[in-house]
């Protein structure tokens, strides 16, 4: 069977995306690369150094780090982010990072540094690469493009239990609210803005669980053809 070299997975916060795109590339033996959590990465280095609103500076900060993600210890539905050599895949998630992650990741020049970080790791080939502008900026020319998408409501549920399960504080209404401010960010900012790509598959997941929105993908990375494939709706 011909697998796609390139599946990008783009949608708001909260749609699953880490979670489906760690048990996808798990048995499909792909690398996940999510792009998000490159963003944190840089605000978690950010705020160490206390110059999480200086967008100078934070570029510097990402031209000079060294930021890899690897498939080699999974666990359920995390994958392990690398800075500097460190591995930061919890540090990423605290409160404080949520807080900034996307005022950092909508300064147009640390996109621009992390945008290239992430095509030289599409080299690689065999990769997922989840975030909210891959299918249409970063790699806009991949095999297979994929928008995951779920109600405010539910994406924060489905946050809330995450954080629950690490021992994290799980406050419903604050995350939800977090959550629409980052979908009125993340939409409305004026460099590569959260959109669908027209030529991507739309998936809603309100009423999936990971196992149906993985399945659900698994058939339509079973059913690709290398051609351009036609804008398609998922029941």
């Amino acid at each position: 069977m011909t697998l796609p070299n390139i599946i990008t997975i783009d949608g708001p916060a909260g749609s699953g995306k880490s979670s489906v795109c760690s048990a996808l590339a798990r048995e499909l033996g792909y690398l996940f690369v999510d792009t998000g959590a490159f963003y944190r990465a840089v605000t978690l280095a950010a705020i160490r150094i206390s110059v999480e609103a200086d967008e100078a500076q934070i570029v510097e900060l990402a031209k000079r780090s060294n930021f890899d993600i690897s498939k080699d210890r999974y666990d359920d539905d995390v994958y392990t982010i690398w800075l500097n050599g460190e591995d930061v895949t919890s540090a990423v998630r605290s409160v404080e990072v949520e807080a900034c992650v996307s005022q950092v990741s909508a300064m147009p020049k640390v996109r621009e540094v992390l945008n290239e970080k992430y095509r030289q790791l599409a080299k690689r080939g065999k990769v997922i690469m989840a975030g909210r502008d891959i299918g249409t900026v970063v790699l806009p020319d991949a095999d297979l493009k994929i928008y995951l998408d779920a109600s405010p409501e539910v994406r924060a549920g489905r946050r809330v239990k995450q954080r629950q399960a690490t021992g994290q504080p799980a406050d419903y209404a604050a995350i939800l609210a977090n959550l629409k401010e980052r979908d009125s960010i993340d939409s409305q900012r004026s460099v590569a803005p959260l959109r669908r790509p027209e030529d991507a598959v739309y998936l809603d997941t309100d009423d999936l669980d990971i196992e149906g929105v993985v399945s659900k993908i698994k058939q339509l990375v079973a059913a690709w053809q290398p051609r351009t494939q036609p804008n398609t709706e998922v029941e």
